[in-house]
C-alpha cells in the first residue's frame, strides 16, 4: 500500500495513486491531530491532493522528489527548508 497509516503520521511512499484517496480521507477524519510524511512519495494523484488540501494536516516531512518539492508543496502551504 502506497501510503501506511501509523498513529497520527500517513507516510507517502512511491507513486500514490487515486485508489489511496478514499482511505486517506477517513483517516484523515478519523485522526487526531494527523501529521503527514511525504518523504518516500515520487507521484502524488491529484484526488490525493486534493483530500489533502481539504484536510489541511500538516507536512512533517516534506518529499524529496523534485517535483512534488517545486509544485505540491508550496500548494500544501509549506515550503521545505
Amino acid at each position: 500500500m502506497p501510503i501506511r497509516f501509523e498513529d497520527r503520521t500517513a507516510r507517502f511512499e512511491g507513486a500514490c495513486t487515486v485508489e489511496e484517496a478514499i482511505p486517506l480521507a477517513e483517516w484523515l477524519g478519523a485522526a487526531e491531530a494527523p501529521r503527514l510524511d511525504l518523504g518516500g512519495c515520487t507521484a502524488l494523484h491529484t484526488a490525493l491532493l486534493q483530500v489533502l488540501l481539504a484536510a489541511g494536516a500538516p507536512v512533517a516531512v516534506p518529499p524529496e522528489d523534485a517535483f512534488l518539492k517545486e509544485w505540491v508543496m508550496p500548494v500544501l502551504g509549506k515550503r521545505p527548508p
